[in-house]
């Protein structure tokens, strides 16, 4: 086999990449050198914890030190604390960012499930994961204690981690009164209010009271989707907040009156607090140099009285921002890599067979055809913002839901008389076929809008991916009538065959896309794996990661598989069709393709964060968990755009790309996030 000098090239970019931005981002990762990291996993009582432990160099069971733990909120994991960990440890302190239960490399046993319901599945994982790594952490030689036997630690948690460690402090009140030794020092909670601790007892005066005379803080975001809410505001979450003049605000801080944030305050039991609010949005907390530099400075002031072996480092010098900069720039060289791999697989025998032919390039349209063309794309960008709401929130009851339902019925009228008009006259096949596309993505999207779909937390044991499953087949099936219907009304009399979607139906051509696909996600984790071996590094920018992952998650991946294949499938056909024209062979095709895949989904929090910025109220008040979930899915969806036109321009047909597209994505979104019962 003879490689292509453009192959060639392409996969000694990525490598070059992938090394030179895993290197780099270990040197910060590891504070230039102050500190080690390494991935620990300690039984934590409800199950089995994981974390990227980071020991200072001068750390010891001869010269302990303050210790923090850091830990990430709901569907993320350890490395959404990057930030905190780097600039903590790197003045001296130990720091455990923790994997909570069920996300990451964490496991919770399964007797620990109440039940398969929502609620019986989210509640566990939080409860207890911060207590149980301060027990075990407090037991290590290198974690200072007092000369009472007291933990010199600290604890912080974002969102859900928040919660976590809110429960974790007063947990241990609760065991002082019982050992007499207090294991937490002080307290950092960054998007958490008080308001899922009071499900399970803890509300802010039961927390004020059994606060214990620690150091203690919250980070308090104007602009958090979630929390921090005036309770005489009602009409959704995402709006501007102000904590320190509700309630639970002036509680937390011991004042009669509304208090001013970023300001030290005494507390009767003789500890003190403080409140930082940040004009962020909740997600932005854990990527932030300001709220980083508030961690920073509340842990030096928190632990000033043990501060021999610290490094005084002004809050404000940070490296971590180098550590994400450089694994973004190995996420490029993944995805190069990716396409890389698979153009290499093709020349291969067995795998050639997964190219069925020449593209099937057609004329740009003209005239008048031209603007029903242009008309026909711009809804079908503008659709998946349209629907994500009442999809993603609304569901069956949602108006627009309703909408889609009936339109999933005229899709299947049209289809029927479609069907029976080529059946009595033109008797064409690629019409009859075309006809029964229709039938079928008209019914299916109906049946979709009345099932309740994705609520068997027993099988579908990813919660967070539940509603944009829905989402996704949704906007699938949307997909697939307008397809159909274009196709029966306008691209069938223009000569379109399926060929000219990417549509192979050679069984030889669907399976050697298959193992392409398959082989080529193999190959690439395995060196994100040896990556993370070798430099503890990761493929991410914010939000959106390729991380690593412990097999038991493979079942739930298979679950999801399907329905993510299908929208890949649909998705690459439509950006086939729509591309392979003479005028978009180059750049121009790439960015159409990404408009399609990912201009809806940009769209949409655009208008839900501009009028959140700009009035005080996001266009969606309602839409907090979504919305947040939407912003990984631009990249997400952006980078599919890429390979699906990369590999169809190489293969001649769909299949290749979707199915690596499906396999890759869906193993990158149940690796993010908490999956049960593994």
């Amino acid at each position: 086999m003879k490689l292509k000098k453009k192959t060639l090239t392409l996969l000694c970019v990525a490598l070059a990449l992938i090394l030179l931005g895993s290197v780099l981002a270990g040197v910060f990762n590891s504070g230039a050198g102050a500190t080690r990291v390494s991935r620990i996993r300690f039984d934590g009582g409800h199950g089995e914890l994981s974390g990227l432990l980071y020991m200072p160099k001068d750390a010891s069971a001869e010269n302990p030190k303050p210790t923090i733990i850091v830990t990430h909120g709901y569907l993320n994991s350890a490395e959404m604390q990057d930030a905190n960990a780097v600039e903590l440890s790197r003045r001296g302190f130990v720091v455990l960012a923790l994997d909570q239960y069920d996300h990451g490399h964490s496991k919770l046993s399964h007797e620990n499930y109440s039940d398969v319901s929502f609620f019986g599945v989210w509640l566990p994982f939080w409860v207890n994961s911060m207590n149980d790594a301060v027990q075990y952490m407090y037991e290590q030689p290198y974690v200072l204690k007092d000369e009472n036997g007291n933990g010199i630690i600290g604890v912080t948690g974002h969102s859900m981690g928040g919660f976590s460690s809110t429960m974790a402090l007063c947990m241990d009140e609760a065991q002082a009164a019982e050992t007499g030794v207090r294991k937490i020092y002080a307290g950092l909670t960054e998007g958490s209010d008080f308001s899922y601790t009071s499900i399970v007892g803890f509300d802010a005066a039961t927390a004020d009271a059994l606060g214990g005379g620690r150091i203690m803080g919250k980070v308090c975001a104007q602009y958090d989707e979630f929390f921090f809410n005036d309770p005489t505001v009602e009409g959704g979450t995402v709006r501007h907040k102000d904590y320190v003049s509700t309630p639970d605000g002036m509680t937390f801080l011991q004042q009669s009156e509304p208090a001013q944030a970023n300001t030290w305050y005494d507390t009767a039991d003789g500890g003190r607090r403080i409140i930082y609010q940040p004009a962020q949005t909740h997600p932005w907390n854990h990527f932030s140099a300001e709220t980083t530099g508030y961690a920073v400075s509340f842990y030096m002031t928190a632990f000033a009285d043990y501060a021999d072996g610290l490094k005084d480092i002004a809050p404000s010098s940070q490296m971590w921002q180098w550590k994400e900069a450089f694994e973004c720039v190995a996420l490029v060289g993944f995805i190069m890599l990716l396409i890389a791999v698979a153009s290499i697989l093709i020349e291969l025998p067995f795998f050639s067979k997964a190219k069925s032919g020449e593209l099937a390039v057609k004329p740009s349209v003209t005239g008048g055809k031209k603007a029903v063309t242009a008309i026909v794309l711009i809804v079908a960008v503008l659709l998946p913002a349209v629907v994500f709401e009442p999809l993603m929130d609304g569901g069956a009851q949602s108006v627009i839901v309703q909408i889609l339902f009936y339109a999933g019925l005229l899709v299947v009228v049209g289809g029927v008389v479609a069907l029976i008009i080529n059946l009595t006259k033109a008797k064409e096949k690629a019409m009859t076929v075309g006809s029964v596309v229709m039938i079928l993505a008209g019914g299916l999207l109906a049946l979709v809008c009345k099932l309740p779909m994705y609520q068997n937390y027993g099988f579908w044991t990813a919660p967070g991916l539940n509603s944009i499953a829905y989402w996704t087949i949704g906007c699938a099936l949307i997909s697939l009538c307008i397809l159909s219907t274009v196709y029966i009304c306008m691209k069938a009399k223009d000569g379109f065959r399926f060929a000219d979607y990417g549509v192979s139906f050679k069984p030889m051509v669907i399976v050697a896309g298959l193992c392409t696909a398959l082989v080529t996600v193999v190959l690439g984790y395995a060196v994100l794996f040896l990556m993370d071996a070798l430099f503890k590094a990761d493929f991410r920018i914010w939000t959106f990661a390729f991380k690593t992952f412990d097999a038991n998650i493979l079942p739930a991946i298979l679950r999801y598989l399907p329905t993510f294949l299908l929208f890949y499938i649909i998705s690459t056909a439509g950006i086939t069709v729509n591309t392979n024209t003479e005028k978009l062979q180059g750049v121009k095709g790439y960015l159409l393709a990404i408009a399609l895949n990912a201009g809806g989904a940009a769209l949409w929090l655009a208008v839900q964060y501009i009028a959140l910025f700009a009035g005080g109220v996001a266009a969606f008040p309602g839409s907090a968990l979504s919305g947040i979930e939407l912003v990984a899915m631009v990249p997400t969806l952006a980078i599919a755009a890429v390979i699906s036109r990369s590999l169809y321009k190489k293969t001649g047909n769909i299949w290749t790309p979707a199915f690596l597209n499906a396999i890759l994505m869906t193993t990158m979104a149940v690796a993010n996030t908490m999956v049960a019962f593994r």
